[in-house]
């Protein structure tokens, strides 16, 4: 009676990493604004930074809607008052001097009335404009991250293919997919998602209006992936 020998094909394992990564358009902007003012009296500053404080919120306030817009959302913070006495250039001590300032975080959907409502509140006394943070809704956010996780997935597969054709093997099995340093190897975070805002006075521009510029959102995405090719 004859014996059966089974032939064991060897496999060659290929480890790659994945990337994907695409720009869009911002379509939420947060404004952050701070009002304050100094003096030597502290309740004038209180008064002048509240009352001033007090006319931005009645503004955001009337733009407000959760749904439509233009103002999704809105937030005040509290008013912090301190007090210092600086020194001259002789090295003096001068008079008391009293501070008092209060933020506030207002988020459009509408990214034109942003820029209008801006440049409108941003020459007013006592307001500085301290930056935007630009945004994608939630919803779109998550989607796209989803979208750019699987064509990550799928560059992997094709850096993988490559490699194996390249040894003459014909066949790839994925064998395991992690997120960076999951498999025990060096870890190669992904790039994150950013979004910045480029915000220059009139003194940068020359024109006297206040240039509002967002970037696009970059959403990235990295896997790796062990395969095994015969």
């Amino acid at each position: 009676m004859g014996r059966t020998s089974v032939r064991r094909v060897q496999e060659t394992v290929i480890t790659v990493e994945g990337r994907h990564e695409s720009r869009h358009p911002a379509e939420r902007g947060t404004v952050t604004l701070v009002v304050g003012f100094d003096g030597e009296l502290r309740e004038d500053v209180v008064q002048r930074t509240t009352h001033a404080h007090a006319r931005l919120v009645d503004q955001v306030r009337a733009l407000h809607d959760p749904v439509v817009g233009p103002v999704v959302s809105w937030a005040a913070h509290r008013l912090a008052v301190g007090s210092d006495r600086p020194w001259s250039p002789d090295g003096r001590q001068l008079e008391l001097v009293h501070e008092a300032s209060v933020q506030l975080d207002a988020t459009f959907c509408d990214l034109a009335r942003l820029v209008e409502w801006v440049e409108q509140v941003a020459v007013l006394d006592g307001v500085a404009v301290r930056g935007i943070a630009w945004a994608l809704t939630d919803e779109r956010a998550h989607e796209l991250a989803d979208h750019a996780r699987t064509r990550a997935v799928a560059d992997a597969v094709g850096r993988a293919t490559a490699y194996a054709r390249s040894l003459g093997l014909t066949s790839v099995r994925a064998v395991a997919v992690a997120e960076p340093g999951l498999l025990g190897g060096v870890d190669v975070p992904a790039r994150p998602v950013s979004a910045k805002s480029l915000l220059r006075g009139p003194a940068d521009n020359g024109g006297g209006r206040l240039d509002l510029e967002p970037e696009q959102i970059t959403v990235a995405a990295v896997v790796h992936a062990r395969f095994a090719a015969t």
